[in-house]
């Protein structure tokens, strides 16, 4: 099998939870560094699927990688490629879509209930549960693109994950590890010092919990993963 490219956008936001899952499938993955100056591919179909991760960049900022990374997403879809985003990632998604990446109305950071549409699409991805806590650190939000259907949602923000046949794009995470919350909660304690958001949780209230809700979030993660690999490509 080809391996599955997974997008690096800063060194703090790697893998985690997703690498585990490829590693203990036995599926071939492939890190690209974007941050570390990689350059995007320009095919698709050197890989068997293409997942991006998450970064404190906007996807509408004039960074050198973003367009490459739009024409690449755009590409795979048309391939029939599976995609798969987190956060950025599915912003980047629904950009390269034909969606649009604009400002949430409030901040979100921390752990946070997303529930799960009623309907088959929706249960195929996330399986039975009506809801679930996922971890979120996110301000700005996407739209649907076109024929997508929205697969989470919240009261914080309306679309927290679409899916478009094998893609899928989240703006909660799934892939956290006690390792990574470390470090989001180090290097963005400014960040959530600075925030006035309601939906902004201390790095104390975050770790605190992380015993609470991380072992259901990667039993989620499991589910979703597990759906997306079934379309990898040969």
């Amino acid at each position: 099998m080809k391996p599955v490219a997974v997008f690096r956008h800063t060194p703090t936001e790697g893998p985690g939870y997703f690498a585990t899952y490829l590693d203990t499938h036995r599926i071939p993955w492939r890190l690209i560094a974007v941050d570390a100056g990689e350059t995007v591919p320009a095919d698709p179909r050197a890989f068997s699927g293409l997942v991006f991760m998450g970064g404190p960049m906007s996807v509408n900022d004039d960074l050198p990688w973003i367009a490459p990374a739009l024409q690449l997403i755009r590409d795979a879809v048309t391939a029939d490629v599976p995609v798969l985003g987190h956060c950025l990632g599915s912003q980047l998604m629904s950009k390269a879509l034909g969606g649009a990446v604009t400002r949430n109305r409030v901040k979100e950071i921390g752990w946070g209930e997303v529930r799960i549409p009623d309907h088959p699409a929706a249960r195929q991805w996330f399986g039975d549960v009506p809801a679930f806590v996922a971890f979120h650190w996110h301000g700005e939000t996407f739209s649907l693109p076109s024929g997508a259907e929205r697969m989470l949602t919240n009261g914080n923000c309306d679309n927290q994950a679409f899916a478009l046949g094998k893609h899928l794009g989240m703006q909660c995470h799934i892939e956290m590890t006690p390792q990574l919350i470390a470090s989001w909660c180090d290097n963005g304690a400014r960040e959530i010092a600075e925030s006035d958001s309601p939906a902004v949780q201390s790095a104390a209230e975050i770790e605190n919990a992380i015993g609470r809700h991380l072992p259901a979030l990667h039993h989620v993660a499991n589910t979703v993963y597990g759906r997306w690999v079934r379309g990898l490509s040969e």
